[in-house]
């Protein structure tokens, strides 16, 4: 294929990175530093804004799930 530029791989494109965080989140970190487009300097800081959202979306999700618990524990305990 000697006619056909040389582009980015579909997987380092800058809006698949973000789907993938969205979805699994933390574990796209490889396909930032893998990343031939972005310098070291970008990705130490995409990785710690990476690291620092996983922490406060899981303490958002473990927060939630106990205030889920304590609902449902109140629920339970009126209705026998």
């Amino acid at each position: 294929m000697e006619g056909k530029p040389q582009g980015t791989k579909w997987y380092f494109k800058t809006y698949w990175i973000v789907t993938t965080f969205l979805c699994v989140g933390p574990l796209v970190l490889p396909l930032v530093w893998f990343n031939p487009r972005f310098s070291r300097k970008k990705k130490a800081v995409i990785t710690i804004i990476i690291v620092i959202l996983s922490y406060y979306l899981g303490v958002w999700l473990i927060n939630s799930l106990r205030t889920m618990k304590k609902y449902y524990d109140m629920t339970l305990q009126n209705n026998f």
